[in-house]
């Protein structure tokens, strides 16, 4: 039987969960239940080309926007990345080039999804197709096509870390065992029940934007869309409903956290997106495409003496401006 008298507050003490009896009795609420009156539902437009020129874009009549229409819009920054990362501007709408199956070109606003969708279907585009690159490592190849045309490689950064006594590093040398091994993770992808969502309102007599996200963190999404839509902190207030799963996937922001907010204020009404299941299975962020190195060193009597690891991951075209990142590891103590 649970002792509340015993009960810690500290980490990794049994905290009893709150939420079960609303979700038992039907009583959750997600982004999918806010309905308000005028409210917009938005589809997104999404790339089907993982390497491409974009060249045009052709709009059907109706609100439908592209990223010409972003004019008062920044694009995103990476934030919190290593000291010597690369960084690269991401625009919330695709212009130039395309990057990834299922990156953002334009979208489309109805008083329902069905509608909205309809609208999106009617967008078309010209685009010249490129070489994707469908590996880190041929990423790494120095013949491989470049995400960003203005970077010598595709490299986003490149780390060396040494543990242990640096003089292993000698005995490694000499060391009369060696075994050198390669391991691969594939790609993953984060499947929650809840696909991302994310209902915004302005409030212009408190001249606030109230956006609801289906987030894990939403004191990052407010500094981002802050940023983006030159808003101070104290105008943009995230609200984290309900959220159904996350698994890392919610631990980001999504472009179109920011364009719900533009449009919201832009056009004075609420507006939603919803991401459906194929959305999901198509442009949601993935991960862990990594590749090992791995060479341990041992004396003659196979006492581990070191290992050296040289690790490559894979960290897709832009999310934003992710690449790849070489982390390599010598020796470490054994």
């Amino acid at each position: 039987m649970h002792d509340d008298s015993q009960h810690g507050m500290g980490i990794g003490a049994n905290v009893r969960r709150k939420e079960d009896p609303r979700h038992l009795r039907g009583r959750g609420r997600f982004v999918a239940d806010f309905v308000v009156p005028g409210m917009l539902e938005m589809a997104v437009f999404r790339s089907p080309a993982a390497h491409a020129r974009l060249l045009s874009v052709r709009k059907p009549q109706g609100m439908v926007f592209s990223h010409e229409d972003l004019q008062d819009v920044a694009p995103l920054i990476p934030a919190n990345t290593p000291e010597g990362a690369r960084k690269a501007p991401f625009p919330l709408l695709a212009s130039g080039k395309l990057r990834f199956v299922g990156e953002p070109v334009a979208v489309a606003l109805a008083s329902s999804r069905a509608l909205a969708e309809d609208l999106a279907e009617q967008v078309e585009i010209d685009i010249e197709e490129l070489e994707p690159v469908m590996s880190a490592g041929r990423a790494m190849a120095p013949d491989a096509p470049r995400v960003h045309d203005e970077w010598s490689d595709n490299l986003i950064q490149e780390m060396s870390l040494t543990c242990g006594d640096p003089q292993l590093a000698s005995a490694c040398e000499q060391a009369p065992v060696r075994v050198t091994r390669t391991y691969r993770t594939a790609r993953q992808s984060m499947n929650p029940m809840e696909g991302k969502g994310c209902f915004a309102q302005w409030d212009s007599r408190l001249e606030q934007l109230i956006l609801h996200s289906s987030t894990q963190v939403p004191h990052m999404v407010r500094d981002a869309v802050c940023d983006a839509l030159a808003l101070r902190h104290a105008q943009l207030r995230v609200v984290a409903p309900d959220v159904g799963g996350g698994f890392g996937y919610k631990c980001i922001l999504q472009a179109e956290e920011v364009l719900v907010c533009w449009l919201a204020m832009r056009l004075g009404r609420p507006v939603r997106w919803l991401e459906d299941r194929r959305e999901h299975l198509i442009a949601a962020a993935n991960a862990r495409e990594q590749a090992y190195t791995v060479t341990a060193y041992a004396d003659a009597r196979g006492l581990l003496l070191a290992l050296n690891r040289r690790a490559l991951a894979g960290l897709g075209a832009a999310r934003p401006a992710k690449n790849a990142r070489r982390l390599t590891k010598c020796p470490l103590h054994g």
